[in-house]
Order: C-alpha cells, then sequence, then structure tokens
C-alpha cells in the first residue's frame, strides 16, 4: 500500500475535511479527493462518508487510522530526528493570547533559542483562542496556547496550568468601598465603580461575577481596551475595577499599586491548554518546546 496515499488518508481523517487536509499537505483538494479514492478503490470499502461540511470516517475508516497513524507517526519521527544536523535549527512557529505568551511563553521558550538549547528559532504570533487554534489546524503554527480545549481528531490538547482571577482596584477605590458589603451574594458596594475590560462584552468581569456573586454586572465598560496589560495600567492608574489574572497583577499588588477588593474562598480559575496538530510531536522541535513549557507551567500555577 501507497504510504503517500496513508499519509493523506490519515491527515483527512484527523482534519475531518478534504479541503482542510489539502491545506496541511500542500495539495490541491481534488488531489487528495484523488488519493482517498484510489485508497477507497484499493481496499473495496468506503474510508469517508461526505457531509456538507467536511466528512465522516466509516468504520473501516476508523479502524485503519487506529492502525495506520502510529506507525506513520513514528516514520516521521525517524525523519525528522538526529539524521539531519540542520533538523535542531528549524523554526518554531508559536501562536497564543498576548498577554501569557509575552509574560509566560516567551521567556520561557527564550531559553531554547541559544546555543546550549540547540539553536531554536523562534516565532510568535497573537490572537484570541478561536483565531489561535484555526491557525494552527491550518498550518500556520506549530504550537498555540488556547483557553478552549479543541474538538476533534486534529488537534491534541495538554493542560498546561490554571490562572486565578483576581478583583482589583487603585487603593482610592478600595476606600470607597466598604468591603464588609462583598459576601458572596451583595455586591452594591461596587455597583458605582467605574470597569476597565478588554471587550464590550466584559467577559472577565461576568465570569467573576457569575463564579463568585452568582449575578451579572450591572455596569458597562467605562475603559475598554483589547490588552489585559493595557487594563492593569488603567487600573493603577485610577480608572476603576477590573478582574485580572493574579500573575498580571501580581507585582502591582505587592507594591500597593493595586489592592484587591475581594478574597474569596474558591478563586475564578480559568486553564490554558497547549496545543498541537496530531501526530506533530514527532518532530524535534515540536516535542522540544511542548515539553519545556509543560515543565516551566508547574512553577507558575
Amino acid at each position: 500500500m501507497d504510504l503517500a496515499l496513508l499519509r493523506t488518508f490519515v491527515t483527512v481523517h484527523r482534519a475531518g475535511s478534504f479541503t482542510r487536509a489539502a491545506a496541511l499537505l500542500g495539495l490541491s483538494q481534488p488531489a487528495v479527493t484523488s488519493q482517498i479514492r484510489t485508497l477507497e478503490r484499493q481496499l473495496g470499502r468506503p474510508l469517508f462518508l461526505r457531509q456538507a461540511r467536511g466528512v465522516t470516517p466509516t468504520s473501516v475508516g476508523d479502524e485503519l487510522a487506529h492502525k495506520a497513524a502510529p506507525h506513520l507517526d513514528a516514520l516521521v519521527e525517524i525523519a525528522e530526528s538526529g539524521l539531519d544536523d540542520e533538523s535542531s535549527l528549524r523554526t518554531l512557529h508559536l501562536a497564543g493570547p498576548p498577554e501569557f505568551t509575552a509574560e509566560r511563553a516567551l521567556p520561557a521558550l527564550t531559553e531554547l533559542t541559544g546555543q546550549d538549547g540547540q539553536g531554536l528559532a523562534l516565532r510568535a504570533s497573537f490572537g484570541n483562542a478561536d483565531e489561535v487554534l484555526e491557525g494552527l489546524s491550518a498550518g500556520h503554527h506549530d504550537l498555540a496556547i488556547s483557553t478552549a480545549r479543541p474538538r476533534g481528531a486534529l488537534l491534541t490538547a495538554s493542560p498546561l496550568c490554571d490562572e486565578e482571577h483576581v478583583l482589583i482596584a487603585a487603593p482610592r477605590w478600595a476606600e470607597e468601598i466598604d468591603s464588609v458589603t462583598l459576601c458572596e451574594k451583595d455586591v452594591p458596594a461596587l455597583e458605582n465603580v467605574p470597569v476597565v475590560e478588554v471587550h464590550e462584552s466584559l467577559p472577565f468581569v461576568s465570569r467573576y461575577w457569575a463564579s463568585v456573586f452568582d449575578s451579572r454586572p450591572t455596569a458597562s465598560g467605562t475603559v475598554v481596551v483589547p490588552d489585559l496589560r493595557a487594563v492593569l495600567a488603567c487600573v493603577v492608574a485610577g480608572a476603576g475595577l477590573a478582574v485580572l489574572p493574579r500573575y498580571l497583577c501580581a507585582d502591582a499588588l505587592e507594591r500597593g499599586d493595586v489592592v484587591a477588593l475581594h478574597e474569596p474562598p474558591v478563586p475564578p480559575l480559568r486553564t490554558y491548554f497547549l496545543v498541537v496538530r496530531t501526530g506533530t510531536l514527532a518532530m524535534p522541535n515540536i516535542a522540544r518546546a511542548h515539553e519545556w513549557l509543560l515543565r516551566a507551567a508547574s512553577d507558575w500555577c
């Protein structure tokens, strides 16, 4: 059986789409369709059911993927490791949310870019969860950090770390709030405090209110800026309250530039996932960065 046909088949199985598989393989969609039809003729059985959006594997297709994929991944690993001295110099394309990637992931990975780290070249891009997962699926990135766990077989996710969210404001706002009223279901003291957020929908504040106070915020955003670091700067300047990851505001809390308005018994958490295209951990540069980030994340939680 032609290994090229099997490679195309496994890629389609993981991608769930001829179009997406074609992009990953660098082939045209008709070429991918032709290869799958050739393989189906050789086996005498259909491997996929064509649907309006993508394809679904038949039971025969699932069985073949289960048997073939590990061996194809192993062949990729052999081809990518040790046989070419330049393999260690390949560029790693990383994508993730701007703040977490800049503050956590990139400082950790830059240790791999020096001579001691075998000369890994690094390129980074920023985006929200949908953007980075779509880019990873399309082959634009090698590794993605996402706050959403992807679905389907094309992408494989590993929990990276949890971030704690903190309700903060400048000290002058805290002085105006009667902290005694901040029980889990009583938030009138916060209703008149301006809100600083990253989006008009108040994603961080809304998540905090729902988790801690079992309610929705009544205020709208007074300052809306699409970067958590800018949100922190505005809060330090006295613009109002905000909900931020603790790692991002820990130094400001320690200096007294901001204060925590509330310390719930169980703080809201958000999980980050480290995501790759299934099978690509056979590539040494991706595997090395993946393992390095997982190890570094044990000190972030």
